[in-house]
């Protein structure tokens, strides 16, 4: 069976609220999940799983301390990611807080990594990830949740 990784700092709350309709997507698609904060997320976890969605809050327009000492941390297995799939997620306060950029920092790292970079599907948006201001609304959660099955899709196409 497919294995997701999806993995996420929150400080507030919000962020794990979306990662958890993240994995609810990835789940509901078939693909066995594993949800874990960024602390807790060894290499280990990055190689056996076949994709990797990462959430963070927007920090200063990019990704938290904590997930990039994650991808910091992967370096020593930085050729073993290549052709996974991955994704990214984020959560903002304010609606021109960066929600965009903070992602593409996320998948700038998965792109040294040489990993398979999935965006969230057109009928959400059709864009680079899943975004919400504040505490996730039930559209923010449904666009989460496509993001992961979204995901979950390309990975299965990819092990065949």
């Amino acid at each position: 069976m497919a294995r997701v990784l999806v993995t996420y700092f929150s400080q507030g709350g919000n962020t794990e609220k979306l990662a958890e309709a993240v994995a609810k997507g990835v789940k509901d698609e078939g693909c066995a999940v594993s949800l874990k904060a960024v602390t807790e997320v060894s290499n280990n976890d990055l190689l056996e799983a076949d994709g990797i969605i990462v959430g963070s809050p927007v920090y200063f327009g990019s990704m938290s301390a904590e997930v990039k000492k994650m991808f910091d941390v992967s370096v020593s297995i930085r050729r073993q990611l290549k052709n996974k799939v991955g994704a990214a997620f984020t959560t903002a306060g304010h609606h021109t807080g960066g929600k965009e950029t903070t992602i593409l920092s996320i998948l700038q790292a998965m792109l040294i990594h040489q990993m398979i970079i999935v965006g969230d599907p057109i009928t959400v948006g059709g864009h680079y990830g899943a975004a919400c201001i504040g505490k996730p609304n039930d559209k923010a959660l449904q666009e989460a949740e496509a993001l992961g099955k979204r995901v979950a899709e390309v990975v299965k196409m990819i092990k065949g």
